[in-house]
């Protein structure tokens, strides 16, 4: 049975990109009787960014809601905290001792902030070890990424084979699964939807807080009456993305048709979120008053996965002289 593992860190509250380009696909992964999926949140990953101990938890407490809200069958797949899991620390340390400077000093996460020494930490230069650690721990052998992964899963291929190299056949290699048909998600700047550029629409806020993110989107000055471009413009890259094909047909025929303002556009957008994840916002906020609940999931899966780690890192540290 092929292992598949997905996560996704907790470093804000989830958003329609984490949704529609992670979370639900991750799910009906999940769907597949000859697959075993690892589905976890990364709170270590987002302690390179947040320090707040109640933020992180509630970014992980949000995270973990929106799985299950999302309909996240926990009974068919392993669902943990990457933190719940001591033995990725302990892999990681030995993963960093084949791993060469130059390669960490090439990964985008560090690169895009070389400019700004001061603002890198450890912990953020070495992210792409503790990613190869959350892999190779659980014999992963498929590991679903957006294009921008990509570079990492080839990091962590590396280092798992340098390390076979030297030790023996001890890891899994693990192979990427880019899906070409999951679109990238543009947020309110038309830039990729994106925490760190805060861009994001939230989906699980309520109807008034909601209603004031979508109308954010970033758009032109074109008049009411004029006709408009639907393909350049931010409100419409966001609602195709949800939208039916009618719906789609439908909202293009009023930007060409002229006499229809952005803020019209604007309300469809959160009109049609508000009906196309009716039940989504109900279970999230069930599950979001009700914090024992998610802890019964999660606890559940993290006894599931510590078994698997346990496994893995006694047969790395008997290869390796530990």
């Amino acid at each position: 049975m092929a292992r598949v593992l997905t996560g996704i860190q907790s470093s804000g509250r989830p958003h329609l990109g984490n949704l529609l380009g992670a979370i639900m696909p991750a799910i009906q992964l999940t769907a597949n009787e000859n697959q075993e999926s690892l589905l976890f949140i990364a709170d270590l990953h987002s302690f390179t960014t947040i320090k707040d101990p109640a933020i992180r938890k509630e970014n992980t407490k949000s995270i973990a809601a929106a799985w299950l809200a999302c309909g996240l069958d926990t009974s068919k797949s392993i669902f943990y905290r990457q933190s719940k899991i001591p033995e990725v620390c302990e892999l990681t340390w030995f993963l960093n001792c084949v791993t060469p400077y130059p390669m960490l000093a090439n990964a985008h996460s560090f690169k895009d902030k070389s400019d700004r020494l001061s603002d890198v930490n450890a912990g953020l230069f070495d992210y792409p070890v503790l990613m190869a650690s959350d892999i190779l721990l659980y014999d992963a052998e498929m590991v679903p990424v957006g294009k921008d992964q990509r570079q990492h899963i080839e990091m962590t291929r590396d280092i798992a084979k340098t390390f076979n190299s030297q030790f023996g056949e001890i890891f899994v290699i693990p192979e990427a699964k880019i899906d070409d048909e999951v679109m990238t998600i543009p947020g309110t700047d038309g830039q990729k939807m994106s925490k760190s550029y805060g861009n994001t629409i939230d989906v699980f806020l309520s109807e008034k807080k909601l209603k004031k993110n979508v109308m954010s989107i970033i758009t032109d000055s074109t008049p009411m009456e004029e006709p408009k471009n639907p393909d350049t413009c931010n409100v419409y890259n966001i609602f195709k993305t949800i939208a039916s094909e009618n719906q789609k047909t439908e909202m293009r025929g009023n930007y060409e048709g002229g006499n229809y303002g952005y803020g019209h556009a604007k309300t469809a957008l959160f009109e049609l979120m508000l009906d196309r994840f009716r039940e989504e916002r109900k279970r999230f906020d069930h599950f979001m008053e009700n914090e024992q609940a998610i802890e019964q999931h999660l606890q559940e899966g993290e006894e599931k996965a510590r078994a698997i780690a346990h496994d893995v890192l006694a047969r790395v540290k008997t290869t390796i002289g530990f």
